[in-house]
């Protein structure tokens, strides 16, 4: 198996919740175990943004996206936001990666400054200063100056800033394939399998001229 065999998938609340619900679809489909974070700011924009409604309490929206995703039992392990006994909070049992989708320019704010005020802002320090894969997927526009140089300052920190902009030279036809356009640019830093975007190059023809 290439990739890592655990990853934390968090998401908050800036628009994009398409991008964190294929990514946890996809990490279930390749036989991943997802440790699930979300913020209430990301529960009422995916209520908005899609047709999912998720349940409030830890346990049920782990029943729920297990069913939504068909993944085993325990395959997808949800945490409360203040679950500071929760292996991502631990340098000795987080994943080896976290992917935060989409990633709000305050969540950016508080990882750039390490507030740790929550398990999604605790996970993240701790992929830091494990030297560990941090993925932040922002998706704002403008960035002000006080984006730009929070990013700046996790990408000297190693993090990996993915901003959720898909390209176009894959010639898409529907929503989903730009959702699946960025999945794929993060399923490439992972590391893990894909076939919902073709590496460059790969359908390339060389003419005979």
């Amino acid at each position: 198996m290439s990739g890592p065999e655990r990853i934390t998938l968090a998401m908050t609340g800036a628009s994009g919740a398409q991008y964190g619900l294929r990514l946890l679809d996809c990490l279930v489909q390749e036989d991943r175990e997802v440790h699930f974070l979300i913020s209430k700011a990301a529960q009422l924009v995916m209520a908005t943004e899609t047709d999912v409604t998720l349940p409030a309490k830890p346990q049920a929206m782990q029943a729920f996206l297990s069913e939504y995703t068909g993944a085993a039992a325990g395959q997808i392990r949800v945490f409360a936001k203040e679950d500071w006994m929760a292996p991502p909070a631990s340098g000795s049992g987080a994943p080896t990666a976290m992917v935060v989708v989409p990633c709000s320019t305050g969540t950016l704010s508080a990882i750039a400054t390490g507030a740790c005020n929550n398990l999604i802002e605790r996970a993240s320090d701790v992929a830091l200063k494990e030297r560990r894969q941090l993925i932040l997927v922002p998706r704002e526009a403008p960035y002000s100056s006080i984006h730009l140089e929070n990013m700046l300052k996790l990408s000297n920190l190693g993090a990996v800033i993915l901003p959720a902009s898909p390209g176009f030279y894959h010639q898409p036809q529907t929503l989903d394939d730009l959702i699946d356009f960025v999945v794929a640019r993060i399923l490439n830093l992972l590391n893990i399998p894909q076939d919902m975007l073709p590496r460059w190059g790969e359908h390339h023809l060389v003419s005979d001229e």
